[in-house]
């Protein structure tokens, strides 16, 4: 029997992708937002594609509000795009 492959749903484009494929955003326990691009962080997680575009949708939707059901900080996305544009090294 193949291996199941868990599936997510991002918060940009609202598209269920392979848990692989998707970049978590995590907020942790003490309130901190960031990228998490092994998805080994504590803390609640949502998903986003690899791409700008998904982000971008997703502040336009305050999908991140809602996934955490509390207001991001100002500098919050502005964090994330640059974290996403450096990569998982950085």
């Amino acid at each position: 029997m193949p291996k199941k492959i868990p599936l997510r749903q991002c918060v940009g484009c609202r598209e269920m992708k392979p848990k692989k494929e998707l970049i978590r955003v995590v907020k942790s326990p003490e309130g901190q937002v960031s990228l998490d691009f092994k998805g080994k962080k504590p803390g609640r997680g949502a998903y986003v594609c690899p791409r700008a575009e998904c982000l971008k949708r997703a502040r336009k939707a305050r999908a991140l509000e809602r996934a955490f059901s509390a207001p991001m900080p100002d500098g919050v996305y502005e964090a994330l795009e640059a974290q996403m544009e450096e990569g998982p090294d950085g």
